[in-house]
């Protein structure tokens, strides 16, 4: 594992990082199916207030993918600093093979997407706009509602890597080398054809 972070180390991403966001929590349902995951590419994506946009890129590897595709809508959720057994329910496994919003406080709102009562503030959202960036896909969406939760200071990217137990970086790490291994090959081709169709099912 050390000689694959190494290589990492090399190249241009370890300075990319200044640029990394919040770690956010997505969620997102689609057929009577739900799910959550971590993640911290979410940004604002507008610089109209009166016209509330989020941007952010999923793996196409990931269940949430499947489901944000499918029904067009995503909630993400700010992170508090002491949320971390959250960040790890959601992050070290898949809803391929567990419910992972069955143990959890969820409400829903506008669009019916599953809501954590638990997170600084949750933000409703609809999918406008795509585009394919190879291994992941970005999503352009409006925030239609939100829930206002618990008041703290919000989970950095860089509060999360300095500040993680040495149990889970040693984990964490880990998924990011495997995670590299099969996004690799998906981030060499990029289809600048393809064109989302808006929402083929409802949550």
């Amino acid at each position: 594992m050390a000689s694959k972070l190494d290589a990492v180390a090399e190249t241009h991403y370890p300075q990319l990082r200044h640029l990394t966001l919040p770690v956010v929590a997505l969620t997102s349902a689609a057929n009577g199916r739900t799910n959550g995951m971590i993640s911290n590419s979410a940004q604002r994506a507008s610089l109209v207030p009166s016209y509330p946009r989020i941007s952010v890129y999923v793996s196409k590897t990931n269940f949430t993918h499947d489901l944000v595709m499918s029904s067009g809508v995503v909630g993400i959720h700010l992170l508090r600093v002491d949320q971390w057994d959250l960040i790890w329910h959601l992050g070290l496994q898949s809803g391929r093979d567990v419910d992972k919003l069955s143990t959890l406080a969820t409400h829903t709102r506008t669009t019916g997407v599953p809501l954590l009562d638990d997170s600084l503030v949750a933000y409703d959202c609809r999918v406008i706009n795509t585009m394919d960036a190879g291994a992941s896909t970005f999503f352009l969406l409006e925030i239609v509602d939100a829930h206002n939760g618990a008041a703290g200071d919000v989970m950095t990217s860089s509060y999360f890597r300095d500040n993680m137990a040495a149990d889970k970086k040693a984990i964490y790490e880990q998924r990011l080398v495997d995670a590299m291994a099969y996004l690799e090959p998906l981030s060499q081709v990029v289809d600048p054809m393809s064109s989302w169709m808006g929402p083929t099912t409802t949550v």
